[in-house]
């Protein structure tokens, strides 16, 4: 897995900063999952290495989807030295994270601790890619982002090409 977790903890404290309606696990993955996408058609390249796969109902992180599953599960790892481990611990060294239930699901909500969004870690082009996709969507209910159809990012859910692939973006 070649992922940057530190950066996306950065973004997910971006989108708490920027007040972001309805933050859930779900909707981080979207949000993320535009921010990738923009970032690759304008600047041919990706942020956080994430990889995406297309599903019934939309997209979904690889890597992200199965942390937040991990965590949603209240896994207990036996091994330590499994990166997914690494990979929790370092979310939760930038954010609290806590298990919300609902009537028929629970969902993953996100607080910031002692660290603020750190700008310096990122491009200048990934900060626009960022702040252009969170401020696009920051309002948007993860239901109608599934349904975003934006050829500016390149992304259309209806297309027939893009059914059931695994994209790296």
């Amino acid at each position: 897995m070649n992922i940057d977790m530190t950066k996306i903890a950065n973004i997910i404290l971006y989108m708490l900063h920027k007040q972001v309606k309805a933050l859930n696990h779900k909707k981080i993955e979207l949000l993320i999952f535009f921010c990738e996408l923009n970032h690759l058609n304008f600047c041919g390249k990706k942020i956080l290495g994430e990889t995406f796969i297309k599903t019934s109902r939309g997209v979904k992180a690889e890597v992200l989807d199965e942390l937040f599953t991990l965590i949603l599960d209240e896994v207990e790892f036996e091994d330590e030295e499994d990166d997914r481990v690494f990979f929790i611990q370092e979310l939760m060294d930038f954010l609290e994270i806590e298990i919300v239930e609902k009537e028929r699901f629970k969902e993953l909500k996100f607080s910031k601790l002692d660290e603020d969004f750190d700008e310096t870690i990122f491009t200048s082009d990934e900060l626009k890619s960022i702040h252009k996709v969170i401020n696009l969507y920051k309002d948007t209910s993860v239901r109608n982002l599934l349904e975003v159809k934006d050829v500016s990012f390149g992304y259309d859910k209806s297309n027939i090409l893009f059914k059931d692939i695994t994209f790296a973006l």
